[in-house]
């Protein structure tokens, strides 16, 4: 038997390069070796999207669409719809009885995106995302969680639930680990610490030849760099970040080059643009394929959310049993 592995994105907009880096690649080599389930966390997104959840319809289909492209294989993954498997929410509702106010307030990832979501208040579904994430997890019984960094306290504090209720009733759930993202962070065309989709600072993985070629054009390099021939700085160069996660072969020399001066930031561009579009090309196809096939997109989805329902209501049997709450 294969261990489970749990990993998702919430529904709010198109995937990017970041997203690739940080996570997707990871996920293709990872769907051969786990049982994987991919989560589009609809609900989640409707923490900071809720007056407008008529945007999640499209934004599900294109996330599913951005899986395939990458080689996500619906034979190997399973992808399922969070919002269409009722017992994700009945499992969070049993374990926000025992989770502290406190606990969640404290966590220092909620506390960064609270800070970065621009809501005007906390609102009780935002702040008890980490309760749903946790039951995200836990309903298929995964034990592995790939994440980057900045969502460790988000795990920690699903193993501090799982060993909880474990204690409280019986044992039901393992503690799962995670498998760290290398790469959880890729910094943005404008510089940020970040690429976001809503910053307007990414390369979405739909990106055409013409619009990889303009965004990376106009993206920042080393401001303290004026002159073709100016040593460069390419630890704080987004570019150079871009060649470093897509371009590993040539980094060194692209680094190397750089430093001394020796290539000047318009050909540092053009020999990213290619290896971008290298990459990008064989999603573009696989996009294409099931754009032009949108009945196979919609039985993938339907069915992986039976299979993760199936196992959903496996697993609240056993939760109701093991709180005495099966009565009939």
């Amino acid at each position: 038997m294969k261990e489970r592995i749990l990993t998702g994105d919430r529904v709010t907009g198109k995937l990017h390069l970041g997203h690739y880096a940080g996570s997707l690649q990871n996920r293709v080599a990872l769907q051969s070796q786990y049982e994987s389930y991919i989560l589009l966390a609809d609900v989640q997104a409707l923490t900071t999207h809720f007056a407008n959840p008529e945007r999640l319809r499209n934004a599900l289909r294109g996330i599913t669409l951005d899986y395939l492209a990458v080689g996500i294989d619906p034979e190997q993954s399973t992808i399922f719809v969070q919002s269409m498997i009722p017992e994700i929410a009945e499992l969070t509702v049993f374990f926000s009885m025992f989770v502290t106010v406190n606990s969640l307030r404290h966590n220092p990832t909620i506390k960064a995106e609270s800070k970065n979501s621009g809501l005007d208040e906390m609102y009780y579904g935002f702040l008890g995302y980490p309760i749903s994430q946790t039951a995200d997890i836990l309903f298929c019984k995964a034990t592995v969680v790939p994440v980057g960094e900045d969502q460790l306290p988000h795990l920690e504090l699903t193993r501090k639930i799982a060993r909880r209720f474990n204690e409280l009733y019986r044992p039901v759930f393992a503690e799962p680990r995670p498998i760290i993202s290398e790469n959880s962070r890729l910094i943005g065309t404008d510089g940020n610490a970040k690429m976001s989709k809503s910053l307007g600072n990414a390369i979405e993985l739909d990106s055409t030849t013409a619009e990889v070629e303009l965004k990376i054009r106009k993206a920042v390099t080393d401001p303290s760099r004026i002159h073709k021939h100016d040593p460069g700085h390419p630890d704080i160069c987004p570019i150079y970040a871009y060649h470093h996660a897509f371009r590993p072969e040539g980094a060194a020399e692209i680094y190397a080059e750089c430093t001394k001066g020796a290539i000047g930031c318009t050909e540092c561009k053009q020999r990213l643009c290619t290896a971008l579009n290298t990459l990008l090309e064989p999603m573009r196809e696989r996009r294409s394929f099931y754009e032009s096939r949108p009945g196979d997109v919609d039985d993938i989805l339907s069915s992986g959310t039976r299979r993760a329902r199936a196992i959903a209501q496996e697993t609240m049997q056993e939760v109701r049993e093991a709180m005495s709450m099966n009565y009939f």
